[in-house]
């Protein structure tokens, strides 16, 4: 062993024990580490934490006076039409502007018709065009196969136009024929045999009406300016006629029309109603047996303005 080989080997023998030690290239090129790809380099990095930092705040309590009002939500609903009126809104639209016209002119006038006119001439007139209903009124009778109430609308007939003078006055009511009137029409005749009403309706001139009603006092209106012809095709005749009996039907009807507005929170609905139940009243009445309480009187003509001739729902008339 030569002196150089010797001195490095004492040098060696000398070093720190945790000095590492390069190892030669050849053997670092022999046995090569395996290479880590890119994605498992990043699996084997140690996860960080995503969790939130969570910060800490002092409580804060609040009074029920600081905190704020919260406004009520109220929820209203459209109310759904009568199911006998399904035509309400444009009814009660017709309505206001027929109230209106009344208390405009169409009252005033009606009132200063009755106190202008004796009350024995107002009630011949009333007389006079009942009398001339009475034929209607017979034909009906006998549509609803009641031949004795026929009879004595016959006579009544028969009487006030002879003893009474042209149906002036009624004659027939009093003794000893004791034969009162029976008001009816073809509109009765269908709700006897069992016609619904139909809708109602609140007209211009006519006033409450409904389908039924409507088209049975179209008819009853047919009956003599068919069977009879003149004067009863005349169109003054029929104006005339109108004008009258709608100012006395009015006149004789304030005072419950404004017992009926003032005892009622919504006009409309009050009238309605009130001709509806009478009209029921009157057509049950037709199938009441002798002897039975009467019906309720019939109501009185709810329009507040002039209407046709002959109408179904005339009040209680002086005698």
């Amino acid at each position: 062993m030569s002196i150089f080989a010797f001195s490095t080997a004492v040098l060696l023998a000398g070093a720190p024990a945790d000095a590492t030690s390069t190892p030669p290239s050849g053997a670092a090129s022999a046995n090569p580490a395996p290479e880590v790809s890119a994605a498992q380099s990043a699996q084997l990095e140690l996860p960080q934490s995503t969790a939130p930092t969570e910060s800490v705040s002092a409580p804060i309590e609040l009074s029920l006076a600081d905190q704020p009002e919260q406004a009520a939500i109220v929820v209203t609903a459209k109310p759904r039409p009568d199911p006998g009126d399904p035509v309400e809104a444009v009814n009660e639209t017709t309505f206001s502007a027929v109230q209106a016209a009344d208390t405009a002119f169409v009252g005033p006038m009606a009132m200063a018709y009755k106190s202008a006119i004796p009350n024995p001439a107002r009630s011949g007139l009333r007389h006079f065009l009942d009398n001339l209903q009475e034929p209607v009124v017979f034909l009906n009778f006998m549509l609803q196969l009641k031949p004795g109430k026929a009879v004595e609308t016959l006579g009544r007939f028969a009487i006030n136009s002879t003893i009474g003078v042209a149906g002036l006055i009624d004659v027939a009511k009093k003794k000893p024929f004791r034969l009162p009137r029976h008001p009816n029409g073809f509109a009765f005749t269908l709700g006897y045999y069992g016609v619904k009403p139909g809708p109602f309706l609140f007209l211009p001139l006519i006033g409450p009406t409904t389908v039924r009603d409507l088209f049975g006092r179209w008819v009853d209106l047919l009956v003599l300016p068919v069977a009879v012809g003149k004067p009863f095709t005349d169109p003054i005749y029929g104006a005339t006629t109108l004008v009258f009996r709608s100012l006395d039907e009015r006149a004789e009807a304030d005072d419950r029309l404004r017992r009926l507005k003032d005892g009622s929170q919504d006009h409309y609905k009050a009238l309605r109603d009130d001709y509806l139940r009478n009209r029921q009243a009157e057509i049950d009445q037709l199938h009441a047996k002798k002897g039975m309480p009467a019906a309720l009187q019939p109501a009185a003509p709810t329009n507040s303005a002039p209407t046709i001739e002959n109408a179904p729902t005339a009040p209680p008339r002086e005698q």
